[in-house]
């Protein structure tokens, strides 16, 4: 699906905030991630692998989700309890976008303000107005982190799939990792007091 295709997805928009960060402390926190320019090359090849598979991976996913009450809450009527289909799958679209981005994508400042966008639509901030939805009006930080596991070890058996060497496996799973763990730090801005993020 092309990427102006997807309702909601705003990736370069002029409307969105910038991150109030220095070019030099997002430097800094990709360091800190242990983010290289060899990870980068890597994730280009992940993205190869995934593109035809990403659907796949998005099945995977939400099925883990779905079986999850907790985490299926988020996406539910805050009325009724139930889930919001065109909820759940406007936002589907957008994952799939979101593993191009991570993989295909420069790490500049287009996709900082984009990270902040997700972070911001996690939380009491955005949450439901993109989709102009009636869901629950906040995500908890505490999932947010937690998901950096099942998003990391799920992926794997996905870079497996294309019959490169084990080590190469390896240093993409990695540089995902690591994508996925800044990714998730971003996120995590709006839910910081001034000054303690």
């Amino acid at each position: 699906m092309s990427s102006d295709r997807i309702p909601g997805y705003v990736y370069g928009s002029p409307q969105l905030a910038d991150f109030p960060m220095s070019d030099e402390e997002f430097e800094q926190l990709k360091k800190t991630v242990l983010l290289t320019d060899e990870d980068i090359s890597y994730l280009r090849l992940a993205g190869e692998v995934l593109r035809d598979q990403i659907d796949d991976v998005l099945d995977l996913w939400y099925s883990w989700v779905g079986s999850n009450p907790h985490l299926v809450y988020y996406f539910s009527n805050e009325k009724t309890g139930q889930p919001i289909p065109e909820y759940l799958e406007a936002v589907r679209k957008r994952f799939g976008q979101w593993i191009r981005d991570l993989c295909e994508r420069d790490y500049d400042r287009d996709w900082l303000r984009y990270q902040l966008e997700i972070g911001l639509r996690h939380h009491r901030t955005k949450k439901n107005r993109t989709d102009g939805v009636s869901s629950v009006e906040h995500i908890p930080m505490r999932y947010v982190i937690a998901f950096v596991v099942p998003i990391t070890l799920t992926i794997r058996p996905f870079l497996e799939k294309k019959g490169h060497p084990k080590e190469v496996v390896e240093k993409m799973h990695q540089a995902w990792f690591k994508a996925v763990t800044l990714s998730v730090a971003l996120w995590c801005y709006p839910y910081a007091k001034e000054g303690d993020w």
